[in-house]
């Protein structure tokens, strides 16, 4: 059986221009080494799985590649990376400064990364702040950390820092869909949307993610195998809940969350998602904000039609019920009656004869 490599080791990127949605710190840096402009102190922060040591191999192996007519050499041991979760004492910072004297043997530069930097204790970087203050002219550090105000203000202050940002849902989808094409996966445009905003953020998730449905699925990758194997609720889920609420089916719509409860999802998961959806349906009302609507473009277009036959006043309501009732979820004894009551309050606002809807109209 051939070894099995993970998408987000294969697909690493190797140049500054393949790194997903970081372009204001990818073209800092390299105009930092065009214009040899670089600082011997770099601190990468940012949430988790957005390329911090990415981009700090990358700069790593670019700087001497610069500084030398062979681009094809690695540089590999020009680059000693430290895990400072488990190498986090004085004794491990002694080791590291007591190499960085040492010039290098081949390349211009010794570039030192260390990972989750905040882990180090107070006397390691205690020990480590002479070496950062007074570095040696072949010597380049990189931190990368997720929790910068862990790190002390001395250290901060001799670095120079880049703030890597959450990569968008639109960028680890399209992402997802080239590496979808290269492995000859069919890929619903839908199903890569859940996967790429279940990531939050984080393209190594979203990675781990499309690994695990592709997995489930084999080559074609449909929206029903991903909302299975990731527990989610799919849109059609809320579509269908939206056009009871609106024909007031209080009884079909309480045997719909019946039916979605028997398949294991949580009232509240249910409750939240109906409030997103709400505001989906708000934002595809107007040609300017439809924009905002992070789906792909076959369920644009349910959402556009479903907006058309809701009213403002209807999702306003509906969104501030739905959030009040996912607010109150956790302090309610009979937590399914709440959601229950949420669900009739909101098939009852576009009954004419109910109190509810006379409530709406003096209100709006």
């Amino acid at each position: 059986m051939e070894h099995f490599i993970v998408s987000a080791r294969k697909y690493r990127p190797e140049t500054f221009e393949a790194v997903v949605g970081q372009k204001a710190i990818t073209n800092t840096l390299l105009n930092a080494i065009n214009n040899d402009h670089l600082a011997q102190a770099l601190l990468f922060t940012g949430p988790r799985g957005v390329g911090k040591t990415s981009c700090a191999r990358i700069l790593a192996k670019k700087i001497n590649q610069e500084a030398t007519d062979n681009e094809t050499t690695d540089f590999a041991f020009n680059i000693f990376e430290l895990d400072a979760a488990s190498n986090n004492s004085v004794d491990d910072i002694r080791n590291l400064t007591d190499q960085v004297r040492i010039p290098p043997q081949t390349g211009k530069y010794k570039v030192y990364i260390i990972d989750e930097v905040h882990m180090l204790s107070q006397a390691a970087f205690n020990a480590f702040l002479k070496t950062l203050e007074e570095p040696p002219k072949h010597a380049i550090f990189i931190l990368a950390t997720t929790e910068k105000h862990k790190i002390i203000p001395t250290i901060l202050s001799r670095c120079q820092i880049f703030d890597f940002k959450r990569i968008t849902v639109g960028d680890i989808k399209e992402h997802l869909t080239k590496i979808a094409e290269k492995e000859g996966v069919i890929a619903d445009e839908d199903a890569l949307h859940i996967i790429a905003q279940k990531a939050d953020g984080a393209m190594r998730d979203a990675l781990s993610t499309y690994d695990r449905v592709v997995s489930f699925s084999g080559k074609n990758l449909t929206i029903e195998a991903v909302t299975e194997n990731l527990n989610v609720l799919d849109y059609d889920t809320f579509f269908k809940t939206t056009d009871l609420l609106l024909e007031n089916n209080i009884p079909e719509v309480l045997v719909y969350f019946n039916h979605i409860l028997s398949k294991g999802f949580d009232g509240q998961h249910f409750i939240a998602g109906l409030a997103s959806h709400f505001r989906d349906l708000m934002v595809s009302k107007n040609s300017q904000t439809i924009e905002l609507l992070e789906v792909g473009e076959r369920s644009k277009t349910k959402y556009f039609e479903q907006s058309q036959a809701t009213s403002y006043s209807f999702l306003q309501e509906g969104i501030d019920l739905a959030n009040t009732c996912d607010f109150n979820y956790k302090l309610s004894q009979n937590q399914r009656l709440h959601v229950e009551l949420c669900l009739m309050k909101l098939a009852s606002l576009t009954d004419p004869n109910s109190s509810q809807k006379k409530r709406l109209n003096t209100t709006s």
